[in-house]
């Protein structure tokens, strides 16, 4: 930390500004997700009516998927530059589309009023709302990673990406909530419109204490030392000097996204298409499991604060193999403790928590956002498209397919755990190119 001792406590506005980043990133994720469970209601009030329900669902799926495609290009364009311009600003820019984005949804007109002009605007938002989330998620990590002094790196990286599992489950009891007080007509009649009121709503609430919020010090600092004439091209630094960082980069985030995909979105859906379970505790199940994901992530992100990354790493990976497995096996013998189960498996999950820190580090301060954004959105969008398709469909063969897929990536982690374990101490996070 410039002008700061890596033992330096945390301060008072080193709390404040975890707190609101954390707030902010619940709530960026509630206002991806949000679309995600109303996308037949949706599509049955913006586009022509489709008789076909299997079809309707998937044009649904498909519009959830334009904000993974659009997620790089954001990420990217926007990420290069929070590197030239400041994070600070950056970060407000991501914030004020989301939630404008989010506000024009929520008043769009339906297909009766407007016609093929409703989808038109709708998509347009998905692919904006889509490329200020791309930037936001690897920006909140580099913020906080660029606030708190050194000792509390990785700790305060595992509580950002514990606060994006507290907007999955605010967003399961949202939608719990608005179905049991709400038909499908009036639903489809009007009641798609409150989630993205909602949403936005929540969007600007953090610009409230934005006073409170200052540039990172890493940031300030690099400018300081620039030299009159430089001329900063983050893009070209990257390809000339950290293609290795990058490559690094886009295993984690293969780990990360497939972990969260496939455990936190995916998996009730997929456990239905092959087993029967009742309803309910199973709903109850799936809540629990995130529950006790956001403790692993901060017990992950404590432990990797003490201990080597690289063997916490393999080892909380080897833990994830046998856990999937243990919890298939389970439901394969009736489920009858599925709570318990579920809780396991989501607290060996947890294990991602503990690879942002490690993300930060490995790009050099005046290529990190656009570093990070680049290894997050291209592997976080491939993953988010190929894997709910492929992944449904194979389960619908084998019934143990998700669980023969975290355990290749939990296979992938182990590997990744033993290269860190013999890898040299990492560049200074303050380290320039």
């Amino acid at each position: 930390m410039p002008n700061r001792s890596q033992y330096a406590l945390m301060s008072t506005k080193d709390r404040n500004m975890v707190l609101f980043i954390c707030f902010s990133s619940a709530v960026a994720f509630f206002d991806f997700l949000i679309y995600l469970y109303i996308s037949d209601i949706v599509a049955s009030a913006l586009f022509p009516v489709n008789s076909n329900p299997n079809v309707a669902r998937l044009q649904g799926l498909g519009l959830f998927a334009v904000g993974y495609l659009a997620r790089p290009f954001g990420g990217v364009l926007l990420g290069r530059y929070g590197d030239i311009k400041g994070r600070k600003f950056t970060l407000l820019v991501s914030m004020l589309v989301s939630a404008i984005s989010l506000l024009v949804m929520a008043c769009l007109p339906t297909y009766a009023q407007w016609g093929l002009i409703s989808p038109a605007l709708f998509i347009l938002l998905r692919l904006i709302q889509g490329m200020a989330f791309g930037l936001y998620v690897p920006l909140a990590w580099v913020f906080v990673a660029e606030h708190v002094p050194r000792q509390y790196l990785s700790v305060a990286c595992s509580y950002v990406t514990a606060s994006f599992f507290v907007g999955v489950l605010f967003s399961n009891a949202f939608f719990m909530w608005l179905s049991n007080v709400m038909t499908t007509e009036q639903l489809v009649d009007y009641g798609w419109r409150l989630p993205f009121f909602v949403a936005a709503i929540l969007s600007f609430l953090p610009l409230l204490a934005w006073r409170l919020v200052s540039e990172t010090p890493f940031f300030t600092a690099m400018l300081a030392s620039k030299p009159p004439n430089y001329v900063a091209k983050p893009l070209t630094l990257l390809s000339k000097h950290c293609r290795h960082s990058v490559f690094i980069g886009m295993i984690l985030t293969l780990i990360i996204s497939s972990i969260t995909t496939v455990v936190v979105i995916l998996l009730p859906d997929l456990i239905k298409l092959r087993f029967n379970l009742d309803a309910d505790l199973f709903g109850f199940s799936h809540s629990l499991g995130i529950v006790f994901m956001i403790f692993g992530c901060v017990f992950y992100g404590i432990l990797s604060n003490y201990q080597n990354f690289g063997k916490i790493l393999a080892a909380g990976s080897a833990l994830l193999i046998a856990m999937i497995f243990a919890f298939f096996y389970h439901l394969d013998a009736g489920g009858d403790y599925i709570l318990i189960m579920y809780a396991l498996l989501g607290f060996c999950s947890g294990i991602i928590g503990m690879m942002p820190a490690i993300l930060v580090q490995l790009f050099p301060t005046n290529v990190r956002l656009t570093g990070m954004a680049l290894c997050y959105n291209v592997t976080y969008g491939i993953v988010g498209i190929l894997i709910p398709f492929g992944l449904g469909y194979a389960t619908t063969l084998v019934s143990f397919s998700p669980a023969l897929y975290v355990a290749f990536i939990g296979f992938i982690g182990i590997i990744m755990g033993l290269y860190f374990y013999n890898l040299p101490e990492f560049k200074k996070i303050e380290h320039v190119i």
